[in-house]
């Protein structure tokens, strides 16, 4: 299967993000956890919840959404919104924590776990790696350990009301334990690898898998 959608033209904030990159920005050096702390180190606390995206906000109904996954799996799936909410449904409680140095505490989710999906799609013996893309041309890679995570999923809503067209709607991935630039957002498809291949952020200079714990903001750190 072959993606159709092409990356985006360069924005303003993408040049923005590269330079970021290249020159280090929001780096501290402090690669500890204290066990009394949920802020990684060179975050800050936000109530809000800011949106950043390539410049591009695809407008997608529940009616036409699709989710396809394929690649290194025994069962292809092909589902509608009906379809994908048909499934056991999961709500989780978790911190977000974005690469320019916000982190959000205590979002409540709702949607298929990945590893329900897992259980679904059956990965193959040599598959090891999880490529999104997203309606927007965006991609992001993941280790399969990592999309596998028991707190991972793939999210249709947030504080008990739809996912809002700006946040990602009508559904989004959420891996909280990775910066969120990995939790794609207007999920369009996945695709399971047995090499990896590195996505939309990760070849413009940011880390291949973005532990905010470590600090893993570019190539590198």
């Amino acid at each position: 299967m072959t993606h159709e959608n092409e990356p985006p033209p360069e924005s303003k904030l993408t040049r923005s993000k590269e330079r970021w990159a290249r020159e280090g920005k929001f780096l501290t050096g402090k690669t500890s956890r204290p066990e009394d702390q949920r802020l990684p180190p060179g975050q800050h606390l936000t109530r809000d919840w800011p949106t950043l995206d390539l410049g591009l906000t695809p407008n997608i109904s529940r009616e036409r959404w699709r989710l396809d996954v394929y690649g290194a799996v025994e069962k292809p799936i092909f589902w509608d919104f009906a379809q994908f909410t048909a499934q056991p449904q999961s709500k989780f409680i978790s911190d977000i924590h974005c690469v320019t140095t916000w982190s959000r505490y205590d979002n409540q989710w709702e949607g298929l776990a990945t590893r329900d999906l897992l259980d679904t799609c059956r990965p193959r013996e040599e598959a090891r790696f999880v490529v999104l893309h997203s309606h927007d041309g965006y991609t992001t890679n993941l280790a399969l350990e990592d999309f596998a995570a028991e707190d991972a999923l793939l999210a249709h809503s947030w504080s008990g009301a739809p996912l809002e067209q700006e946040h990602g709607g009508p559904v989004r991935l959420v891996v909280p334990h990775l910066y969120f630039w990995k939790s794609a957002k207007w999920l369009q498809s996945i695709e399971f690898l047995a090499e990896d291949a590195p996505g939309y952020w990760e070849v413009r200079g940011y880390h291949n898998r973005g532990d905010p714990w470590a600090e893993q903001r570019y190539s590198g750190d």
